[in-house]
C-alpha cells in the first residue's frame, strides 16, 4: 500500500543520526550573520547577509538571507558543531562541499561559499525560490504528466551529468529536488554523494554504505548487499516519478519487513488519480531488480519520455491538450 509523502518527511532519514535542541552555548539567533571565510579572517573581510527566513533542522538551521557579497538572496545551511554527529562534521559535510564545488549544471543548486567558525559551519548556496518538489505535490495533490515529464527529464539529465563524472548522489528524493523562480528542478543536498565511482577496465565500483531514505531506497540497499549506486539513483528517480503522478509514495516504510517485500514485488498502482498507460509502464520498467534496471539513456528514449512537452496526457484525464 502506498504512503503519503507528508508522512515520509517525518520518518527516520538515515542521515539524521541525532536530533536535539540547541542550548545556550551558541548564543541567540543573529539578525545579521557575519559570514567570515576563515581563510580571510586576518584581513577582516566580511560578507554581511541579512536574514529573510529561518527553517530549523535536526542539528542546525537553514536561513534565507540577502547576501551583499553575492548580490542576491541565498540559502545558508548552518550546522552546529555542538549538535552535529561527528560523522556529519568529519565525513559527510566535507564530502558535500568537495563534490558540489566541482559541479556546474543548470539543474544543480549552485555552491557559493563555505565558512567555518569555532561554533558553526556555514554553507552558502543558491536560493530556490519555489521550495521543493514535495511542497508542490502537497499543494497540488499530484503533478500532471506534462510537468512530471519535464521535471523527470531534468532529473535524469542531471543524474547522467553526475554519473558521467563519477559522482553518485545516493539521496535522491522529492525533498532534495528544489525549484527555482522559473520552476526548473534543482538537485540539492550532496551530503551522501560520493566521487570516483567511474568504471575501471569495465568493472563498476560498488557501494556498501546504507544511506538515503527508506522510502526511496532500492532493494539492494535494503537487503544490505554491495550495490551499484548509479542504479540505486535511478531506482530513487523512479520513486520520484511515481510520487509526482500519484501524489503518494509507492512503498510503505512503516514496517521494515513489509517494505522489503514490497520493493521486491511488482509495483502496485492506485485507481486514482488516472495516469496514462505509458507512464505506468515506464515506472514498472524502472522499479525492478538491479540486474534488470534500465540505464538513463534507455529511460530517456522511452515511449512516455518521447511525448513532446507541447502535447501530452495529464494525470487527471486522458485528453491530449495543447499549450
Amino acid at each position: 500500500m502506498a504512503t503519503d509523502p507528508a508522512n515520509e518527511a517525518q520518518s527516520s532519514n538515515l542521515k539524521k543520526e541525532a536530533r536535539a535542541r540547541e542550548d545556550g552555548g551558541e548564543g541567540q539567533d543573529d539578525k545579521v550573520l557575519p559570514l567570515i571565510d576563515r581563510s580571510s579572517e586576518s584581513t577582516s573581510t566580511q560578507c554581511q547577509a541579512h536574514v529573510l527566513g529561518l527553517i530549523e533542522l535536526g542539528f542546525g538551521r537553514l536561513q534565507i538571507a540577502r547576501s551583499e557579497k553575492h548580490g542576491c538572496d541565498v540559502a545558508v545551511k548552518i550546522v552546529s558543531k555542538f549538535l552535529a554527529p561527528s560523522a556529519n562534521l568529519n565525513t559527510y559535510l566535507p564530502r558535500e562541499v568537495q563534490v558540489i564545488k566541482r559541479l556546474r549544471h543548470a539543474n544543480i543548486i549552485r555552491f557559493l561559499q563555505a565558512i567555518e567558525t569555532s561554533h558553526r559551519v556555514y554553507i552558502i548556496m543558491e536560493y530556490a525560490e519555489n521550495g521543493s518538489l514535495i511542497d508542490i505535490i502537497r499543494r497540488d495533490k499530484n503533478i500532471d504528466e506534462e510537468r512530471s515529464r519535464r521535471w523527470f527529464r531534468q532529473l535524469l539529465n542531471v543524474l547522467a551529468f553526475c554519473h558521467e563524472r563519477g559522482i553518485v548522489h545516493r539521496d535522491v528524493k522529492c525533498e532534495n529536488l528544489l525549484m527555482d523562480r522559473y520552476y526548473n528542478l534543482k538537485l540539492s543536498d550532496f551530503g551522501f554523494a560520493r566521487g570516483q565511482m567511474k568504471s575501471q577496465d569495465g568493472v563498476a565500483p560498488l557501494s556498501e554504505t546504507f544511506c538515503g531514505s527508506f522510502a526511496y531506497a532500492s532493494p539492494e540497499i535494503l537487503r544490505g548487499i554491495p550495490y551499484k549506486p548509479q542504479l540505486s539513483d535511478i531506482w530513487a528517480a523512479g520513486v520520484v516519478l511515481y510520487t509526482m503522478v500519484f501524489g503518494r509514495l509507492p512503498f510503505d516504510e512503516s514496517v521494515w519487513s513489509k517494505l522489503l517485500k514490497q520493493v521486491q514485488s511488482k509495483v502496485v498502482f492506485p485507481d486514482t488519480p488516472k495516469v496514462s498507460r505509458p507512464c505506468r509502464a515506464l515506472i514498472v520498467r524502472i522499479l525492478v531488480p538491479q540486474r534488470l534496471r534500465p540505464q538513463i539513456p534507455e529511460i530517456l528514449s522511452d515511449e512516455w519520455m518521447a511525448i513532446p512537452l507541447a502535447s501530452a496526457q495529464t494525470s487527471t484525464n486522458d485528453i491530449a491538450f495543447m499549450v
